[in-house]
């Protein structure tokens, strides 16, 4: 039988949901900035950050909201080669597949952006941006330079993201955000949140203000790091539960516990 730390767990699971998304200050204040260009003449938007910190589940709502009022399309997961992109790419322009062994022109695709232009407003949003070829982000925003195509590209904030910015976007008009990770207090609400979400008010009421320290001690407030530790917690709960209730003390969460999971997801070394 299943028991409610069992059922705790799956809060946790590093999954992109949109209908569990939960609002807090930082990426509400990303959303609307988002939202606000997409109305802007601006060509090419960037978002940025850690990984764990929330541009996945940025595009994934943005494409939620507005994929019946604009004509939107998300590549969620890069093309693997060049020519799986602009197959993709052709397949947003004509809604028909790219014929087998056709050989992708660059050009051709260039002056079909360019015909199109004033006749319709495409907005590609490109997850993982990082993974794609630099010669490819210059052909992407050579393809945004011709005002038909919006592309709104995510990627990790590294010291590749600035070369990214200036190579390929230099003197274009562009816009960035960033994305970072959650303040103590955001962390606090983002766990309340999820457990609440999901039925579980007497477990959240659990999570007091030295649990959060901790794990935004340990996590530095990212996201996912946070599932990771509130993962393996439940996880240990759940075993204690079904073979050694006697260990646990279902009216708190135990801070040596919450120590375990840590050392269990390498946070804590020992």
């Amino acid at each position: 039988m299943s028991c409610r730390y069992t059922d705790a767990k799956k809060a946790f699971i590093d999954e992109v949901k949109t209908d569990e998304y939960i609002e807090l200050e930082g990426s509400r204040r990303a959303f609307l900035q988002l939202t606000h260009s997409l109305r802007k003449s601006t060509k090419m938007v960037l978002i940025y950050g850690e990984p764990g910190t929330g541009k996945t589940l940025l595009l994934h709502r943005l494409y939620e909201k507005y994929r019946e009022q604009m004509e939107i399309h998300l590549l969620d997961i890069p093309s693997g080669t060049r020519q799986e992109f602009y197959r993709k790419l052709f397949r947003i322009f004509t809604g028909k597949e790219m014929p087998p062994r056709t050989k992708v022109d660059f050009e051709t695709f260039v002056a079909f952006a360019r015909r199109i232009k004033g006749k319709r407003n495409i907005v590609v949003l490109l997850d993982e941006a990082q993974m794609y070829p630099k010669e490819m982000l210059e052909e992407i925003r050579v393809l945004s330079d011709t005002g038909s195509i919006k592309f709104v590209i995510a990627l990790h904030k590294t010291e590749d993201e600035d070369l990214v910015a200036k190579k390929h976007f230099q003197s274009r008009i562009w816009e960035t955000i960033e994305l970072r990770n959650a303040t103590p207090l955001e962390l606090n609400a983002y766990i309340h949140k999820h457990l609440l979400h999901h039925g579980h008010n007497e477990l959240a009421s659990l999570f007091k203000d030295r649990h959060i320290k901790l794990i935004h001690r340990w996590t530095a407030g990212n996201f996912r790091e946070c599932n990771k530790i509130l993962y393996t917690l439940f996880e240990i709960y759940e075993h204690y539960d079904k073979h050694d209730p006697q260990k646990i003390d279902y009216n708190k969460i135990s801070i040596k516990h919450l120590e375990m999971a840590a050392i269990k997801t390498g946070f804590i070394h020992v």
